[in-house]
This record gives structure tokens, C-alpha cells and sequence, in this order.
């Protein structure tokens, strides 16, 4: 039975592609006698033609992906596009480097263990990246008797 006039009009009733367009196999003869847009109305009010649901890409494998990356997984050379720069940016570690020493300068300051002599020069020495860490910081204060002799008794 030739159904392509009405899949033609539902498609168009329904504002979907001819594809989406679904036809009750059983209710096939009465189908084929609609032949206006208000016959094919009805059978759509009907449940007899109805419009399929659009076809979607699944986000299953994107979602377990995703919890593996956060757990740290998939990161090797074969993920990575971009420069080790681009991934981590020079800006973020220098952040990452310079915050916690000056933090740990301000904390020596205040509790009086460095006078604001040596705070001034080892922020300076900071800023110019003399120290990668707090705890080289830390070594060069006591390599060099940067210690205030008040705080030393």
C-alpha cells in the first residue's frame, strides 16, 4: 500500500523530515483513504501517525570519560594538545610559586623572627625568583643569619 502522500502531509502537519514520521502498520487501509491535510489531522489526533523522537547522541561515554580525567586518568602524551605552557601557564605557577612566599614573609615579619630589613631584602629576592620553594626560603634564612638575634635567646 502506497503511503507517500500521507507521510508527505503529516510531515508537513507535524514540522518534521518525512523520516520522523510514523505510520501504524495495522491502521494502514484507513491511513490510505485520508487523502486532504484535515483527513491526516485526524488520524494524527488519532494516534494513529505520529512523530518519532529525534535521535540524539548519547553523553554516556563522555560522562565516564570525564570522571576518569578527574581522578586524573587519560592525561598521557597521546591526550595532550597544546604546549606544556598552554596546559599550565607560566603566569599560574608563578602564582602558585610567589603567594605562599610572600605569605611565609609576612608571617616571619609580624612574628618578629626577620626585621624589615631582611623582610625588604628577601622580598625582593623573591620577586626576582631567587626561591622555587618556601622551604629553599627557609634554608637560605638560616644559611645566612637572617634570624633576628631577638628571637634567637
Amino acid at each position: 500500500m502506497d503511503l507517500r502522500v500521507q507521510k508527505r502531509l503529516a510531515s508537513q502537519l507535524l514540522k518534521c523530515g518525512e523520516g520522523r514520521v510514523w505510520i501504524d502498520g495495522n491502521s494502514a487501509s484507513e491511513i490510505s483513504m485520508a487523502i486532504t491535510r484535515e483527513d491526516v489531522r485526524k488520524l494524527i489526533d488519532s494516534g494513529k501517525i505520529k512523530k518519532k523522537q529525534e535521535a540524539g547522541i548519547s553523553r554516556h561515554r563522555a560522562r565516564e570519560r570525564h570522571v576518569k580525567r578527574k581522578k586524573g586518568r587519560m592525561s598521557g602524551f597521546g591526550s595532550r594538545k597544546g604546549k606544556a605552557t598552554a596546559r599550565y601557564p607560566k603566569k599560574r605557577r608563578w602564582i602558585n610559586t610567589i603567594r605562599p612566599l610572600r605569605r611565609s614573609l609576612i608571617e616571619l615579619r609580624e612574628s618578629k623572627n626577620i626585621d624589615k630589613v631582611s623582610y625588604r631584602k628577601l622580598y625582593r629576592m623573591a620577586k626576582g625568583g631567587a626561591f622555587r620553594s618556601v622551604s629553599y626560603m627557609s634554608n637560605y634564612i638560616k644559611e645566612h643569619g637572617l634570624v633576628s638575634e631577638k628571637r634567637k635567646r
